[in-house]
């Protein structure tokens, strides 16, 4: 299964710097968890147009290969 992930540090944020990396199994969890953490630690208003950036913002961690 391929985790997603966002990167706080790649988000350009007014009120502070933010070291918080987020991963999940599915887009929607991710989605609404950095949407959480947008609101309650940056003071985001929870719009689609936060919304649409947070998606666009998602990336896939890179699968471990067993040994």
């Amino acid at each position: 299964m391929e985790r997603k992930y966002i990167d706080c540090r790649e988000y350009p944020s007014e009120s502070s710097s933010c070291s918080v990396m987020i991963s999940a199994n599915n887009e929607e969890e991710l989605l609404e968890a950095a949407v959480q953490h947008a609101v309650s630690s940056h003071h985001e208003k929870d719009t689609p147009e936060l919304r649409d950036a947070i998606r666009k913002m998602m990336k896939s961690m890179p699968v471990a290969k067993a040994a």
